[in-house]
């Protein structure tokens, strides 16, 4: 059974530093992607990053040049390194796993999602 279990969130001022993990077990498909997305309260969850199996990484453009998205496959953990960080960043965030195919086109599997509060 798949787990993906999410933690290192919490309260941060704007311009500050966060890092967010995502410990897995269970995924046995040798080709895969790893993703983050948030949602803030009131709106729809929202894609943030993707790795995939071969290491290539996508970002939303309001996260890109600030949010890095890495993998331990030792530690079979995902990382999201996020800096310089704006209120409009607060939300719950989500690890999500699906398979590769050419590209990422669907998750079956989340997280319960760890907060991440940014004040201004």
């Amino acid at each position: 059974q798949v787990q993906l279990v999410e933690s290192g969130g919490g309260s941060v001022q704007s311009g500050g530093s966060l890092r967010v993990s995502c410990a897995a077990s269970g995924y046995t498909d040798s080709r895969y992607c790893l993703a983050w997305f948030r949602q803030a309260p009131g709106k729809e969850r929202e894609w943030v990053a993707t790795i995939d199996s071969n290491g290539l990484t996508a970002y939303a453009d309001s996260v890109k040049g600030r949010f890095t998205v890495s993998q331990d496959n030792a530690k079979n953990t995902l990382y999201l390194q996020m800096n310089s960080l704006k209120p409009e960043d607060t939300g719950m965030y989500y690890c999500a796993a699906g398979p590769f195919l050419r590209m990422c086109p669907n998750y079956n599997y989340w997280g319960q999602g760890t907060q991440v509060t940014v004040s201004s």
